[in-house]
C-alpha cells in the first residue's frame, strides 16, 4: 500500500472528484468552470499556412453572453489544428457547442484555409477554467492532486501542460520528503500547497485570476476587464468576482431570451454532423460491457428534464452520446438512450448536467478514443 498517493486524473477526474466531496478541498474556494475544446486535424495544400502560424479568434459564431473563441495552428506537412472552444457556462440549454464548432469553420477566412482539404482526425476536451480561486486544496492525508485534475491552467492562455509538469515536480518533491521521513499525514504534505503558493504556479494564476469570472457579465465587460488586468495584475474592487458553477447559470427553457439557432447545414466536406466527426475520432469500447456514463435517474430524464430544459445533454454532447428516443415499452413517452461507445471522453456531460446525475467513470478495458497527431 502506497504511503502517498499522487492523483493526476485529469479535468473533471472522477477519482479526485470523490476526493474533493470526501474531504472538502474545496471549502471556502469558488466552483470550478470549465469550458469545452472540439478540434478537428486537417490536411490542406502545404502552402496554405506557415508551419508555426497561429490564429486566435474569439467571439464569432457566439453570442454575446456566451464565451469562447477558435483557433488555428498550422503543423509541418500541410497540417492544420483546427478547434473551438467555448464556455461551459451559458444559459441557453439549447446551445450546442459543436454546432457552434461548424458554424466557425463558415467563416470566411476558416472556410478559404480549409478549402479542398480533408479532415483526418477529431477529438473533444473540457478545460478547467475557473483560475487561482477555484483550485481547491491539494492535499490530504496520504494524498496530493496535481495539473488539470488540481484545476491548474491559465484561462487567459489555455495553457496548462507547463503548470501540469511543475505541479507533478513540487509533488513529487513532497511526497519523497513525507516518505523519506515516514510521515505521510496532510500537515507533513501541506509543503506541496507552499510549493504552489510560493512558485511559479501562483505567480502565472494569480494575475489572470478574475478573467473567465468577468465573462459572465458578457463578452464587453469580460474584454475591458483582461485587458485591464494586463495592467491592475487582475486587481479589483471585488476580488475574487463571484462565480457559479455552469449547470447552475443555465436557464430553464422557458426563460430562453430567442428562439434557438437552426443547425448548420451539414456537407461532410466542411462541416459534419457529430456521427461522423465520431467515426475520426477513433473511439472505440466493447459494445457489451458495462456502461461507463452513469445515470443515477433516467425517469428524470425523459420527465423533469425534458419539461424544463429539453435535454441539454443531447446538445453539449459532442459525439452524439445522448439521445431521447421513443420508449421502447410500447407507451406513449420518451426514454433516455445512452450510446456509451460513442464518447470520447471529454467530461462535458459529467460538468454540464443541470441535475448532476451523471457520473462519468473509466471504461473497462481502457476503451476510448485514438488520439494520433492531435
Amino acid at each position: 500500500r502506497a504511503a502517498v498517493t499522487i492523483f493526476a486524473d485529469g479535468v473533471r477526474g472522477n477519482l479526485t472528484k470523490t476526493l474533493v466531496r470526501r474531504f472538502a478541498l474545496d471549502e471556502g474556494r469558488l466552483p470550478q468552470v470549465y469550458a469545452l475544446g472540439v478540434k478537428e486535424l486537417w490536411e490542406v495544400p502545404q502552402d496554405r499556412m506557415a508551419p508555426g502560424s497561429v490564429i486566435h479568434t474569439m467571439g464569432f459564431p457566439l453570442r454575446l453572453e456566451e464565451f469562447g473563441g477558435g483557433f488555428i495552428y498550422a503543423l509541418p506537412e500541410g497540417r492544420l489544428s483546427v478547434g473551438f472552444v467555448a464556455g461551459l457556462d451559458y444559459r441557453d440549454p439549447r446551445f450546442d457547442p459543436h454546432a457552434a464548432f461548424q458554424r466557425f469553420k463558415l467563416h470566411p477566412l476558416v472556410r478559404g484555409l480549409l478549402a479542398d482539404g480533408q479532415m483526418v482526425r477529431y477529438g473533444a476536451k473540457a478545460l478547467p477554467e475557473g483560475g487561482w480561486h477555484a483550485v481547491p486544496r491539494c492535499h490530504m492525508p496520504g494524498a496530493l492532486i496535481a495539473g488539470d485534475a488540481a484545476g491548474l491552467l491559465n484561462s487567459m492562455r489555455l495553457k496548462g501542460i507547463h503548470l501540469a509538469m511543475r505541479s507533478g515536480m513540487y509533488a513529487a518533491e513532497a511526497a519523497f520528503n513525507a516518505v523519506r521521513a515516514g510521515d505521510p499525514s496532510e500537515t507533513r504534505l501541506a509543503s506541496y500547497g507552499e510549493l504552489i503558493d510560493g512558485g511559479s504556479i501562483r505567480s502565472e494564476l494569480y494575475p489572470v485570476r478574475n478573467v473567465h469570472q468577468s465573462f459572465g457579465y458578457g463578452l464587453p465587460v469580460g474584454l475591458a476587464f483582461s485587458a485591464l488586468s494586463l495592467v491592475t495584475g487582475g486587481w479589483w474592487f471585488r476580488d475574487p468576482l463571484p462565480a457559479r458553477a455552469g449547470h447552475a447559470r443555465m436557464r430553464q427553457i422557458g426563460a430562453a431570451r430567442r428562439a434557438a439557432d437552426d443547425p448548420p447545414a451539414v456537407d461532410r466536406r466542411l462541416t459534419f454532423d457529430k456521427a461522423t466527426n465520431v467515426h475520426h475520432s477513433g473511439t472505440s469500447h466493447g459494445e457489451d460491457q458495462p456502461s461507463h456514463l452513469l445515470v443515477h435517474d433516467t425517469d428524470l430524464c425523459r420527465t423533469r428534464c425534458l419539461a424544463e430544459y429539453q435535454n441539454p445533454c443531447t446538445r453539449f454532447c459532442p459525439a452524439n452520446v445522448y439521445e431521447i428516443i421513443d420508449a421502447t415499452d410500447g407507451s406513449d413517452g420518451k426514454q433516455l438512450q445512452i450510446n456509451a461507445s460513442n464518447c470520447v471522453h471529454c467530461k462535458t456531460c459529467d460538468i454540464m448536467d443541470p441535475y448532476q446525475i451523471i457520473d462519468w467513470v473509466p471504461p473497462e478495458g481502457g476503451g476510448g478514443p485514438r488520439y494520433e497527431g492531435m
